[in-house]
């Protein structure tokens, strides 16, 4: 026997199969409620995981995105081409 604050150490785990005295409804959904629970376990883990993969994907579209932007900013070529291209129309 325990004392009346003291906590179990853990839970005890009942076999429906084996625990006596259990009508076969009772086993029946025992046995739904460990699988409703098992799927809802499954959930949360498939819903962070779906949560890191969409952050990383974002993160990853949006520095594309700004690379894109700041290189498309550096690029100076075409501003170049149309100078020279006045300078040979003025000497022409």
């Amino acid at each position: 026997p325990r004392e009346p604050g003291e906590a179990a150490a853990f839970a005890r785990r009942i076999d429906s199969a084996r625990e006596p005295g259990l009508s076969p409804e009772q086993r029946r959904l025992m046995a739904q409620a460990e699988h409703a629970q098992r799927q809802r376990a499954l959930q949360r883990r498939l819903r962070s995981r779906n949560v890191l993969l969409a952050l990383g994907i974002g993160a990853l579209t949006l520095g594309i995105y700004g690379y894109t932007f700041y290189s498309v900013s550096q690029e100076r070529f075409l501003d170049e081409l149309e100078q020279e291209a006045e300078a040979a129309r003025a000497r022409a």
